[in-house]
């Protein structure tokens, strides 16, 4: 059986109530939870999901830095016309990467704090694959995590 903390089943019972508020109630509870006004002209919907997002991460949390700077850079890259890439893919630590080089392949484990390769710690990815091919390459390109960008004969 699990159990659920004061502090969660108290906000699901304030969320449950939240859309029974009148815009005016709404507003008043906009400015207890953010400590100023709502903007004159903010629809119901947009108010009602906005003191229901404040209160969430009140108890919950935020965004973690690295999912701010992540959407921050989304953002940026929006508003100036660069082409969006995709997250990587998570990988967990203790999982096993190999990759073929001149012949020889070569295998490193992820680690919480680096990686694997040949019984030493290295910090990156990027570190592993300079010393295999003696050139700057990006490790997880190196590795097959990122797909290479296919070019294209201009027409």
């Amino acid at each position: 059986m699990r159990r659920t903390s004061p502090l969660k089943s108290g906000l699901a019972s304030e969320l449950a109530n939240l859309p029974a508020l009148d815009t005016t109630a709404l507003k008043q509870r906009w400015r207890q939870v953010l400590k100023t006004d709502p903007p004159p002209r903010l629809s119901r919907p947009l108010l009602l999901r906005a003191v229901a997002h404040h209160l969430q991460e009140a108890v919950l949390g935020s965004l973690k830095p690295a999912s701010r700077r992540f959407l921050d850079r989304t953002v940026y890259d929006l508003t100036t016309g660069k082409a969006l890439k995709p997250p990587s893919p998570p990988f967990k630590p203790g999982t096993r990467l190999l990759r073929e080089w001149h012949g020889q392949t070569y295998e490193v484990i992820l680690l919480e704090d680096g990686v694997l390769f040949r019984g030493e710690h290295w910090r990156s990815l990027s570190e592993v694959a300079r010393a295999i091919t003696g050139t700057r390459w990006s490790g997880p390109r190196f590795f097959g995590l990122i797909a290479s960008e296919v070019l294209h004969a201009p027409r």
